[in-house]
């Protein structure tokens, strides 16, 4: 059986008993890092062969780990902290155990998503999880305009290097929240606007991010640069084509003039 194992986000005492007991009972740990799980599994006197299983090698292991598992050896899957599978390796495994009639069991456990939600007090009746934000900024312009007419609450996870950059993305009207390193004795939730955001560089700087806007449902532009200062940021990343097209889409206005202006530069 393939058991999947949520562990802590932070606190270790947050782990549950029937976790523990599954680490303590299987015949071997698919884990992201054996040091972070090694930690782990020391603090609670646990010995037990570990496996690296990420997102390098996830698909070369398949196979192997499948094999395993016919013959019957109890395998349980975790993550470097938080629930398996969710923006972590262990889809594709779990999914060829369900092809494989191999039998999987989930518990129960820590989410840093649903902790950071429930500490917010955002008004919502649904959410979305967005994983990480994109790498190119024509992009994230782009999420942020879904995101602000979402109804409902957005939430993503963010690195502390590109975090401040990111908040500067949005327009000064939106409602950021930011849950910095929950169950930790650093547990902090930030309140900010992109014009706030550089002064919390520091407190932004390290340990784990996650963010989440209250979504307005609004109709039309949602992004309140002026259309110079967007082709400007736009055309670092991309050729006018494709930039004015991108403009265009943000702010409902003709793609042509974004080509004038770009041309008039």
């Amino acid at each position: 059986m393939l058991t999947i194992v949520p562990v802590p986000i932070g606190n270790l005492k947050d782990i549950t008993l029937r976790a523990l007991e599954s680490l303590k009972t299987c015949d071997l740990v698919l884990c992201e890092d054996s040091r972070k799980t090694g930690f782990l599994l020391h603090h609670f006197d646990i010995t037990k062969k570990m496996i690296p299983f990420h997102m390098h090698n996830e698909l070369k292991l398949e196979k192997m780990v499948i094999d395993h598992l016919k013959e019957g050896k109890n395998i349980c899957l975790v993550s470097d902290a938080g629930t398996p599978s969710i923006n972590d390796p262990g889809a594709a495994l779990i999914s060829a155990c369900h092809k494989a009639g191999i039998p999987v069991s989930a518990l129960p456990g820590p989410s840093s998503v649903v902790t950071a939600l429930s500490l917010s007090g955002l008004k919502y009746d649904k959410f979305q999880f967005l994983g990480f934000f994109p790498k190119k900024n024509g992009e994230r312009l782009l999420l942020i305009k879904d995101m602000l007419q979402y109804d409902g609450v957005s939430i993503f996870f963010e690195s502390p290097n590109r975090i401040v950059k990111i908040i500067a993305l949005f327009p000064e009207s939106a409602e950021i929240l930011i849950a910095k390193e929950l169950t930790k004795v650093h547990e902090a939730l930030i309140t900010l606007t992109p014009k706030d955001a550089a002064q919390y560089e520091d407190r932004l700087s390290k340990g784990e991010i996650c963010v989440m806007v209250q979504g307005k449902k609004k109709e039309g532009p949602l992004i309140d640069k002026d259309d110079a200062a967007l082709m400007k940021l736009l055309t670092n990343y991309l050729s006018t084509k494709d930039a004015s097209k991108i403009a265009a889409e943000l702010t409902g206005k003709k793609k042509q003039h974004f080509y004038q202006i770009t041309s008039e530069r």
